[in-house]
């Protein structure tokens, strides 16, 4: 089967390698699958990581992305995936334990675990200990998959358009001209602005699900751990909420010479980067491209001159702002696949900032959408002659029950990313402080915002995977 994959970010790696892991080969004489990743930038290893001739950390050193968590749901998915990949990933950025929620004023409102539960898989391979969430840059969790990718499978060329055949393989067309390639499958893990999404309905002239602009942008990066060292406490991710923004800060990377760097089950003495990122309101989306960074450094400044935090006032008084990101979320899809075309990551389901998870579910749909299609194509490629009409069967009712099984949880993800993103817009004096008091009282009752933590961080990827398949499945 060929397989193309658009899109070499951290939701296109992470299927390459889940459906390298899950899918089953084809009976001799035939050959194996063929896989092509297309990626319109360079992915050299270290091609995303903007270098400084003056050396030491920079207050934003990313040219794509910044900071960001992954769950204990998705460090379980780099760990079925490679025990080794979960290690490394873990080595590059720093464990948490657990999550404070302050005012701007410093006062604790609430402290929260943000750990997993210990599964039984793990209390099979001996940790009787659940996986924290872990801190770290976008590039170097992509860069621990991106390692892990021959070369040869990665293609430069920017995709123009992609074609569903219901009776055959699909097309896809490049930009530059070149000529067109067929796949069987072919997999848009192409973000928000996605070319294979615009595929599913070709009906339409324009892109009737285009993505939406939050009114609220992020800006953040990476500043010496040295100069906030003795107000952040080991382990902790901290949000500060305010009445004009919100300001975020945790610890980036382990101590070199930590013991546990690279297990998710300890937290390490911290090493010298602190990562930050802030999130505000503005109206008119920004255009990234003629962004004036004196300008947004000196609003920056401004905006959160009197927060009395010691650690927000550490921040912007070292920093200078290189970039800055609107926030966007995508309209639910009536469909993520169609005749071999399958949606995975932000292409199907763009999720805010707000709700931690966006790497974290991005790596649940790769590993979901390899077993369900490895579940159906194995009686396929059992016989001695592939049926290319079967096979395409498989991939149809395989691709419909990989949505049918993760959009109510990347719905239910996002509802409640929605209502707390509101708490980082402008608002008045009052709506500040009943916004504390709720969040005090969440302090006096931490069971029900951990309730709904435990819904995300503790699910049993496998599990649900074999729940759907064990009640069946047609291939009309």
């Amino acid at each position: 089967m060929k397989i193309v994959i658009i899109g070499g970010g951290i939701s296109g790696f992470a299927t390459y390698l889940a459906l390298r892991q899950h899918l089953p080969r084809p009976s001799p004489p035939a050959t194996d699958h063929e896989y092509t990743i297309y990626e319109a930038y360079d992915t050299g290893q270290d091609t995303t990581f903007r270098e400084r001739p003056e050396g030491g950390p920079h207050s934003s050193t990313l040219i794509v992305g910044g900071g960001l968590g992954v769950g204990p749901n998705g460090l379980h998915v780099l760990q079925r995936l490679d025990a080794q990949l979960l290690r490394d990933t873990v080595q590059g950025g720093y464990v948490v334990d657990h999550s404070n929620l302050k005012s701007k004023h410093g006062r604790l409102l609430v402290r929260l675990d943000s750990r997993g539960a210990c599964s039984s898989a793990q209390q099979t391979a001996g940790h009787q200990s659940p996986m924290h969430l872990l801190g770290t840059s976008r590039h170097s969790l992509w860069r621990c998959l991106r390692v892990r990718i021959p070369d040869a499978v990665i293609v430069h060329k920017r995709v123009s358009g992609v074609v569903a055949n219901p009776q055959g393989r699909n097309q896809v067309h490049f930009t530059d001209g070149s000529p067109s390639v067929e796949a069987d499958l072919v997999i848009g893990a192409d973000g928000l602005k996605s070319t294979v999404k615009r595929a599913l309905f070709p009906e339409a002239n324009e892109d009737p699900y285009p993505p939406h602009y939050e009114g609220l942008v992020g800006i953040g990066g990476f500043v010496p751990s040295a100069l906030v060292q003795p107000y952040v406490e080991d382990g902790s991710m901290n949000f500060v909420f305010g009445g004009n923004g919100f300001f975020g800060y945790f610890y980036a990377d382990s101590a070199s010479s930590a013991s546990h760097r690279d297990s998710p089950y300890h937290v390490s003495p911290p090493g010298d980067l602190l990562g930050w990122w802030s999130t505000y309101s503005i109206d008119e989306c920004p255009n990234p491209k003629d962004l004036d960074t004196e300008d947004v450094t000196r609003q920056l400044r401004e905006r959160y001159s009197t927060w009395p935090d010691p650690v927000v006032q550490a921040v912007i008084a070292s920093i200078h702002v290189e970039n800055m990101w609107p926030m966007w979320t995508s309209p639910s899809l009536p469909t993520w696949e169609r005749d071999g075309l399958v949606l995975v990551g932000d292409a199907a389901h763009a999720l805010p900032p707000t709700s931690g998870q966006g790497s974290s579910q991005a790596l649940e749909d790769a590993e979901a959408l390899a077993r369900i299609l490895g579940h159906y194509l194995r009686p396929s490629y059992a016989e001695p002659q592939l049926d290319r009409a079967t096979e395409k069967l498989a991939l149809k009712a395989a691709a419909k029950q990989y949505m049918d099984l993760r959009r109510p949880r990347v719905q239910a993800i996002l509802e409640r990313a929605k209502a707390m993103q509101n708490t980082k817009r402008d608002m008045s004096f009052v709506q500040e402080y009943v916004m504390y008091l709720l969040l005090w009282l969440i302090g006096w009752f931490p069971i029900l915002f951990s309730r709904q933590q435990r819904q995300v961080y503790d699910y049993d990827l496998p599990a649900e995977v074999n729940r759907v398949l064990a009640r069946g499945g047609s291939m009309d």
